[in-house]
């Protein structure tokens, strides 16, 4: 692919005028919408979203030969619109919820970790989508689930059941969540898949009957899925208002096959997306029904267009663009080829990874390399196929591709998705593609300073720096702190000798930040970064950080110079933060479960503090707590 051609002006009309961060849709025209009065608001189409919990497309025969057959989603895409390439921001369920309803990146306005420490707060001028049509005079409500990452999301819903109880032509937004597909029922349901010996298989996977009755068992989860779905569809009809009502159906995120949920490869980030077109509103849409849009759409986006949709205007904090609605050229949607992708914490593990892909071609940016991809999660762990591969794995029963996931990762990753939609050939060191890495490099580097990510600080330091009473404004007033820290963590691209004298630097940094990506950065160098293992000695016994202690004690241990057990033993024993505790936690795991492994007695008294995480995280180590 010529790199110029991958090189596309991208829309920078929010107040941040941060490339690619944002765009304000032009407003519905009055003879569309009569906004703000009772005469008008019958005029505005209802919206439901049909959402499936933990879904990607490649197990549906809508989209794949031999999938799970969906004859109701089938029926909606008859009357509407199949996107092929539409993508969450992030692969877990309140990260990417979040994302949806704000249309915002998680990493820049705090809601991107999975579970824990409490809500962000939105800033002034950005509003759940359900407040937005809410104040519009929609009746707003949802079934089952919620799930968001910020404050102030339950006062937006009118009703946690349906839409029966709006005023009599009032529009109604409702979200309809179904469970049948999520992680926690395959975890108890596996084994009533079929053992089809000829049931394909990634070729990570290994080809084991417990693998087969999973998959095949995912499959018959998506048909109960539609079943469900068809039951919503058949009450919009009977009650007549099926023609007013715009219909989006899509997963949540990605599926909940082992290497999916979780994970920014394909299948955890990929959903499938169908929209039927209302006939009384399809002057809304540039679409015809029963077509299949190949530009991509994003989470960030499903906010400004359900916006524009309803004739209202796309606030500048939001991230996304519409991509249906009054106004919206369809052959701009059909151009669009860049989907980015977020990964921070999981329940209690914690792994940065950034992605960005463009057209084919995917480019995956890990932070901490040797966070390796199959480092325990306990939920995710509950599921017998994790166990099996584990175990695998550890009797030497895999082959080269099947091992991946529990090896160290490169710190970048550039995969071909079209020869390789697998995702298990890396061709980030092939010099032929050097100027297309260069490229995506660039432009993912590009967005996380520009967001800014203010992931980029550990979140005990967010934590206690009250960042998540403000988290763009704490982004905004640090960008370019946050900017020098992506250029420490990207040391690590660089030959040793090149990032040598800016690495020290780093870790004689005043501010402790700045050490702990030092640190990050020498254990990602390994062996070769062997010069700094003094200054590490010294750090993991009297850096003022903790953290910094067990990073400290990490590089040690990874490159055996010293043994981290006690380091980290005693790193733990002067936490005051649980949330620190957690981030040592995570070290302890990935040393006790990689090469050459460390084993650590941890128990419920080797940190003085606590949270349901780390106690979570303690149970690893199989001690009662």
């Amino acid at each position: 692919m010529n790199p110029e051609k991958m090189s596309r002006s991208v829309g920078r009309r929010n107040f941040l005028k941060v490339a690619g961060l944002g765009i304000t849709a032009g407003l519905c025209p009055p003879a569309v919408f009569a906004a703000g009065d009772a005469a008008g608001a019958d005029k505005r189409p209802n919206i439901v979203w049909l959402v499936s919990e933990d879904n990607s497309p490649h197990y549906m025969d809508l989209y794949h030969p031999g999938g799970a057959e969906t004859p109701n989603i089938r029926a909606l895409a008859k009357k509407g619109v199949v996107f092929n390439h539409a993508f969450s921001n992030s692969p877990v369920c309140s990260a990417a919820r979040s994302t949806l309803i704000t249309g915002s990146y998680g990493a820049r306005i705090g809601t991107n970790y999975h579970r824990g420490r409490g809500r962000a707060r939105l800033p002034e001028g950005l509003e759940p989508l359900s407040a937005s049509l809410q104040n519009a005079g929609y009746y707003t409500s949802y079934l089952t689930k919620s799930d968001f990452n910020f404050h102030g999301w339950e006062v937006s819903w009118d009703s946690d059941t349906d839409w029966s109880g709006r005023r009599e032509g009032q529009p109604f937004f409702h979200q309809h969540l179904f469970m049948v597909t999520h992680e926690s029922e395959l975890h108890r349901r596996w084994q009533e898949g079929s053992d089809d010996q000829d049931t394909p298989l990634p070729s990570y996977f290994p080809n084991t009957e417990t693998f087969r009755r999973t998959i095949n068992a995912y499959r018959d989860m998506h048909r109960e899925m539609d079943r469900e779905l068809g039951e919503v569809m058949a009450q919009l009809e009977a009650e007549g208002v099926l023609e007013d009502t715009f219909i989006f159906y899509f997963g949540d995120h990605g599926g909940v096959l082992p290497r999916s949920k979780g994970y920014l490869y394909e299948k955890g980030l990929q959903v499938p997306l169908v929209v039927r077109i209302p006939e009384n509103f399809k002057h809304l849409v540039g679409y015809r029904p029963g077509t299949r849009a190949d530009g991509f759409v994003s989470f960030i986006d499903f906010a400004p267009t359900m916006l524009a949709l309803a004739g209202l205007e796309v606030p500048a904090l939001m991230d996304g663009k519409p991509f249906l609605g009054p106004g919206i050229d369809v052959k701009e949607v059909e151009a669009r080829d860049e989907t980015f992708g977020m990964a921070d914490r999981f329940d209690q593990k914690y792994d940065l990874v950034r992605t960005l892909r463009r057209g084919n071609w995917k480019y995956m940016r890990s932070y901490q390399p040797f966070n390796f991809d199959g480092l325990n999660n306990s939920f995710r762990y509950r599921l017998t196929a994790y166990r099996e591969w584990r175990e695998l794995f550890d009797q030497g029963k895999l082959n080269g591709v099947q091992r991946q996931f529990f090896e160290p990762r490169a710190p970048e990753a550039l995969y071909d998705l079209e020869n390789d939609p697998d995702e298990t050939v890396n061709l980030a060191a092939d010099p032929q593609h050097a100027e297309t890495l260069n490229v995506l490099r660039n432009r993912l580097t590009e967005w996380v300073k520009g967001m800014p990510d203010l992931l980029f600080y550990p979140e005990s330091y967010l934590v206690a720096h009250d960042a998540f009473d403000d988290p763009v404004g704490f982004g905004l007033m640090r960008r370019e702190h946050i900017a020098k820290l992506v250029e420490i963590a990207d040391l690590q691209l660089l030959p040793f000798d090149a990032a040598k004298e800016a690495l020290e630097q780093a870790l004689v940094s005043d501010h402790p930040v700045e050490r702990y990506w030092g640190l990050i950065v020498c254990s990602a160098f390994g062996e070769e970064a062997a010069g700094f293992y003094d200054r590490a000695k010294e750090m993991a016994e009297s850096d003022p950080s903790p953290l910094n202690r067990g990073r400290a004690a990490e590089f040690l241990g990874l490159t055996g110079a010293a043994d981290p057990v006690p380091l980290i033993h005693a790193a733990l024993a002067a936490c005051e933060d649980p949330w620190e505790a957690l981030l040592i936690l995570n070290t302890a795991v990935m040393l006790t479960e990689g090469k050459p492994g460390y084993t650590f007695h941890l128990t419920g008294e080797s940190i003085p503090v606590h949270n349901f995480l780390t106690r979570r995280r303690l149970s690893f180590f199989r001690v009662e707590n």
